[in-house]
């Protein structure tokens, strides 16, 4: 295997495509707190903090399921022999490390949010990845806490404790929809997921409710004053969407988890708008 084959391997054990939209929303969750012209180091650390602990839990998810993924994922860098199971877990420690060494340099409270999801990615695949529900909703939080990771950066969780709230909610909707989509192949391979382990009918009821109460938290930045009326013109329309998606997953799992994509990205566009018609308005 020569270098250039090793490198690329672990370049995939990264998930360069997650790395960029945990990096993404994180500093999302900065710039909604209105912390990336008055601390742009602060945003930068934290991003690339982001970045590496992503990407150094992928890879260490790929070291734990490499037997499982000699059969179900052959093509991974793992099983064709692009990168040792010793490479895997050196590559993802040292990830690992840069990730810890820029937290270090952030506030407390961003500095303990790194702490919980450092161990969070360590132990998805060997504890939670197994238990119906719980591993839906560990992904849910990590996702959701980008935003509080960026915004604790800058000093300021503000609104991002809504939009953690709305984005790790309908995360944990949509995960639990594609486990409805994903349900024959899980009972192959003998998973036990919430759909498996109470139905899929009460698995869809779940994850509705869920999404309703992320839906009726919504407006509360702009009840709070923290957004005008630019949020709301964006964030309804993206809890239309969510709501109307998890309505159609109860007919077509595979159509309502991709709908709610697309209102979840509406519904950060909403804080980002928030955000930004503050900033206009704001004396000079």
């Amino acid at each position: 295997m020569t270098v250039g084959e090793t490198g690329r391997g672990m370049l995939e054990l990264t998930r360069p495509v997650n790395v960029i939209a945990a990096s993404v929303l994180t500093f999302i969750g900065a710039f909604v707190a209105g912390g990336v012209g008055e601390e742009p180091v602060a945003v930068v650390a934290a991003v690339a903090a982001t970045g590496l602990a992503v990407g150094a839990g992928n890879a260490i998810n790929d070291y734990f399921d490499r037997e499982i993924d000699r059969i179900n994922q052959p093509e991974r860098a793992i099983p064709r022999g692009a990168v040792s199971p010793r490479g895997a877990l050196v590559f993802s420690v040292v990830l690992f490390a840069g990730a810890v060494a820029l937290a270090l340099t952030l506030p407390m409270l961003a500095i303990a949010i790194a702490a919980v999801n450092l161990l969070a990615l360590i132990a998805y695949t060997e504890v939670f990845k197994g238990l119906p529900g719980l591993g839906n909703a560990l992904v849910a939080y990590l996702v959701g806490s980008t935003f509080l990771f960026g915004a604790a950066a800058v000093g300021e969780i503000g609104p991002a404790v809504v939009l953690f709230v709305l984005a790790g909610t309908a995360t944990l909707t949509r995960e639990i929809i594609k486990d409805v989509e994903d349900i024959e192949g899980d009972r192959e391979e003998g998973l036990n997921t919430l759909p498996i382990a109470i139905g899929e009918r009460r698995a869809l009821v779940v994850a509705a409710v869920l999404l309703v109460l992320a839906v009726v938290a919504s407006p509360v930045p702009f009840l709070r004053g923290e957004f005008g009326v630019a949020y709301l013109l964006v964030v309804v329309p993206a809890d239309a969407v969510m709501l109307a998606a998890a309505y159609e997953s109860f007919a077509d799992p595979t159509a309502g988890q991709s709908r709610l994509k697309y209102g979840m990205f509406l519904a950060s566009l909403a804080f980002i708008v928030g955000r930004a018609a503050l900033e206009v308005s704001l004396p000079v």
